[in-house]
């Protein structure tokens, strides 16, 4: 009789420490098809976390412990995202060769993670955002409540996820929908039409100065940039075979350098020559201008991030105040519509 209640005592023992690490563990596992990494990582906003071995036939499995958060998969430069708490039981599997759109959850807690995969594919139908703005006021109307209603639709089709991450989704939502409405109150301000912000006496690499009414009677594609800026750097190439391309065109291409003082130690001539060696070492093409100490157009197109791409007509009023960008399709498209 003592050794049958001893053996109880453990067994109830045994079954109160699994209880408990069942709440107080994350458990993941699945398998990567094709896969040729060694290793899958999670990440969160301090860094990696957990380093995970895969297997050679693709498996893999872990225990840890988390705090509960939205996480990074990442195997080779592929990642995903992943929604991780204690007490989860979660099964992945994905092909290594396409992993963002192949993966998939499954098992206890795994309803979060799909939700975000469902809100990020959702996010690529948006296509360009510009797109959007550049809609007339009731089809802008229309179509942001139809964002709306696919996002929502989403958020209550899974029922078991985790409130902070309802609340999560609900304040970027909010966030999206007020990031439109201020743009498009914003490009509205710059409708199509209305008389241009001038530039006067800007510096020209070439010598002497230009203003905006030196370039009356062409068209007037301006590129606002700097030489610091990486995305701005990236539309170089196109600008210029853009450049080349319309060269005998009724057509003006001005790129507006911003470069300034506190990102030259403090000095308006280091800017200046800055500006000066770049365009000379990269052999730009058009009309190149420096701003100098002007912020005035910047100001007046409320010019918050570069590069910003502008087209006016040949009197000098807006045709698109936030034009594409000179390696997007729709520039020509819009070139065509205009008979440049």
């Amino acid at each position: 009789m003592k050794k049958n209640s001893l053996l109880l005592f453990t067994l109830i023992l045994l079954a109160s420490c699994t209880g408990k690490n069942a709440t107080e563990y994350l458990y993941l596992s699945g398998k990567l098809e094709n896969n040729k990494d060694s290793i899958l990582t999670i990440a969160g906003q301090t860094g990696i976390i957990k380093t995970i071995a895969i297997n050679t036939d693709g498996t893999f499995k872990d225990t840890l412990r988390v705090e509960k958060a939205i996480y990074t998969l990442t195997t080779s430069a592929k990642r995903a995202p992943i929604y991780l708490k204690n007490g989860f039981n979660i099964s992945i599997n994905a092909n290594a060769e396409d992993f963002m759109t192949s993966i998939s959850f499954s098992g206890n807690g795994s309803e979060n993670s799909n939700f975000m995969l469902a809100q990020i594919k959702e996010s690529q139908k948006l296509g360009d955002p510009t797109a959007i703005l550049e809609l007339k006021e009731n089809q802008f109307k229309t179509k942001l409540e139809t964002i709306k209603q696919k996002y929502d639709s989403i958020l209550n089709s899974y029922k078991n996820i985790d409130s902070s991450l309802v609340e999560t989704a609900n304040q970027q939502t909010a966030q999206m929908m007020n990031y439109f409405n201020k743009m498009y109150a914003k490009n509205k301000a710059f409708a199509k039409g209305s008389p241009s912000p001038e530039f006067k006496n800007y510096m020209d690499f070439k010598g002497g100065e230009k203003s905006l009414d030196s370039f009356k009677g062409k068209y007037i594609y301006i590129d606002v940039w700097a030489t610091w800026c990486g995305p701005c750097i990236q539309q170089i190439p196109f600008l210029s075979s853009l450049e080349k391309e319309y060269h005998r065109k009724n057509i003006a291409f001005v790129s507006i350098s911003t470069d300034e003082s506190r990102r030259s130690g403090g000095s308006w001539d280091a800017a200046e020559n800055k500006w000066r060696k770049f365009v000379k070492d990269k052999q730009l093409t058009g009309t190149q201008l420096w701003a100098g100490q002007d912020y005035d157009f910047q100001k007046a197109y409320q010019i918050n991030s570069i590069p910003r791409f502008i087209l006016i007509d040949p009197k000098g009023n807006i045709v698109n105040a936030n034009a594409p960008r000179p390696s997007e399709p729709r520039l020509k498209q819009l070139f065509t519509s205009l008979g440049i």
